[in-house]
């Protein structure tokens, strides 16, 4: 197979309802930090901010490391859930929980998902002061005043500005097939801060804190899992310690001009199907690459399909099939699929399959790297 054919496993997930105490409203300071946003956007009150909000970061302790959480909901009896990246936790059944004002208790991991990199701890008393932050309901805008919370370096209780730079990125993992649907901010986002909010001005969560690029050129880029996900995924975590990933069978490629041209395309958008596991869900439902052509001193594929759009909305390329799947679809769901076969824009139906290797979601680490997607 060509070297740039890039197979990935298209996760999609289950909604599960989640039952509890809602997120109590900000006070009357937050309320006023927002009613000043409005009046002049582009400015934040960051240091009400971090005065309502501080007191809900945690730091999450383990064996390996130590990295960040927030409470996400709060029970009765003092009870509550933490979120944090499921890289934190790694393989560890219990972690220790601390609190801000120096409280420590200890926290049960009831889920984790490496595909996403979630993972929700929880504890059977936290106090009162940390309340459960709000998931903010619709994905923000670029150049929206960001805040990350977290536990950079072990440093507690620490604060960084920025903006969100850009939406539906997919972040690169160590093994396997990226994240879908992430958020990238210039916020400083450092080792430890993994698992922390990236909170709008309004103090709702916009994204769990996952990765910071420290690389030679590379400034201001830190990535955090979208509350799309967030919303999908930890309730299923809570309900049932897992969260099937269903996936579609498919190895993809993007659409560049080698292929367009060596396919006859007119167009460089949508995702090219460059081949289908056989006895998968989209056997016989959609149609993989027949052979290799060179265009330019380029191996390209040629005879598969394109998918051009997934449920009525436009697929533009492998970030937008990937996101729409793991955002609005789930296991065992037909998905009806758009795709240019022979130059003829048709409609194919596809039974959402599950992800193979449930046991691999507790690795203690990010996916591991599957043989076929």
């Amino acid at each position: 197979m060509s070297s740039s054919v890039r197979s990935i496993a298209i996760a999609l997930v289950a909604v599960v309802a989640l039952s509890g105490a809602a997120a109590p409203a900000l006070g009357s300071t937050a309320a006023q930090a927002n009613a000043q946003q409005q009046a002049s956007p582009g400015s934040c009150d960051y240091v009400s901010l971090y005065d309502e909000t501080i007191g809900s970061v945690v730091s999450i302790q383990t064996d390996a490391g130590i990295g960040s959480g927030y409470v996400y909901e709060t029970g009765g009896n003092g009870s509550a859930i933490v979120v944090t990246n499921a890289h934190v936790v790694g393989e560890s059944d219990e972690v220790t929980v601390q609190f801000t004002r120096g409280e420590s208790v200890t926290g049960t991991v009831v889920g984790s998902d490496t595909g996403t990199d979630l993972a929700a701890v929880r504890i059977n008393e936290s106090p009162e002061y940390a309340q459960a932050l709000p998931t903010a309901a619709s994905q923000p805008s670029h150049g929206t005043p960001v805040a990350a919370l977290g536990n950079p370096f072990g440093l507690e209780g620490t604060i960084t500005q920025g903006i969100v730079s850009g939406l539906n990125r997919s972040l690169p993992t160590r093994q396997g097939p990226p994240i879908p649907d992430t958020v990238q901010t210039d916020a400083a986002i450092s080792s430890g801060n993994s698992g922390g909010p990236l909170v709008n001005c309004q103090g709702e969560v916009v994204g769990v804190n996952t990765a910071g690029i420290a690389a030679p050129g590379a400034e201001n880029i830190g990535f955090a899992i979208s509350s799309e996900i967030v919303q999908r995924v930890v309730p299923n975590l809570v309900e049932s310690g897992e969260f099937d990933q269903p996936y579609l069978g498919i190895g993809v490629a993007q659409v560049t001009p080698a292929v367009a041209e060596a396919n006859d395309l007119n167009r460089t958008t949508g995702v090219y199907v460059a081949s289908v596991d056989e006895g998968g869900p989209s056997a016989g439902a959609l149609q993989g690459a027949a052979e290799l052509a060179v265009v330019d001193g380029q191996r390209v594929p040629v005879g598969g399909d394109v998918i051009v759009g997934v449920a009525g909305q436009e697929v533009r390329g492998i970030e937008d099939l990937s996101s729409i799947l793991l955002t609005e679809t789930e296991p065992g769901e037909n998905v009806s699929i758009t795709v240019v076969r022979d130059g003829q824009r048709t409609n194919v139906t596809v039974t959402a399959g599950e992800r193979p290797d449930p046991d691999a979601r507790r690795t203690g680490g990010l996916p591991a790297a599957p043989s076929q997607s």
